[in-house]
């Protein structure tokens, strides 16, 4: 099932997205977030008109994406940067593509033209998963990271949603 996120999930999204600020590059946060901060976070996106979405099984929630605004200028309206992550045990099970198509579809309700992801390279997994659902390659940053003792990378991918 897929729901909007409330309030009350951001223990559950902390914990899922603290699994990859402790263990990968995946994200370029390098210190634990509490439940407070990601509260704090979910609220500014909800706040904003931008959805975030929770995905669950048996009622725990097994992953999360959410938008937020891709630049603060006002002609950047009408463009978002999308996030997505799964608890590390639903890896792999097809639920990131049901997840972020939802998030792709409320997104092209509310008249957002242009999505952007970034994904700290290499990550065969994400990027599989943004050009599985269309998006194209469209820029690369080298060593623009540090975490974990080494440079790291971050491609971004865009899709148009009114092509």
């Amino acid at each position: 099932m897929i729901r909007d996120a409330v309030l009350d999930d951001s223990s559950r999204i902390a914990e899922i997205y603290n699994f990859y600020v402790v263990n990968t590059c995946t994200t370029f946060e390098e210190g634990y977030v509490s439940d407070e901060d990601m509260s704090i976070r979910l609220k500014k996106v909800v706040e904003a008109n931008l959805p975030w979405i929770v995905a669950v099984i048996d009622e725990t929630i097994i992953g999360y994406a959410y938008a937020t605004k891709w630049k603060e200028r006002s002609a950047y309206r009408f463009s978002v940067e999308s996030t997505i992550y799964l608890s590390n045990e639903f890896q792999g099970k097809g639920l990131g593509t049901v997840l972020y198509t939802s998030l792709l579809n409320k997104l092209k309700t509310l008249g957002i033209n242009s999505v952007i992801g970034g994904v700290t390279l290499p990550n065969p997994a994400s990027v599989g998963l943004h050009e599985k659902l269309g998006m194209e390659k469209v820029a690369h940053f080298s060593k623009v990271g540090f975490k974990f003792n080494q440079w790291l990378d971050v491609g971004y991918w865009q899709l148009s949603l009114n092509a």
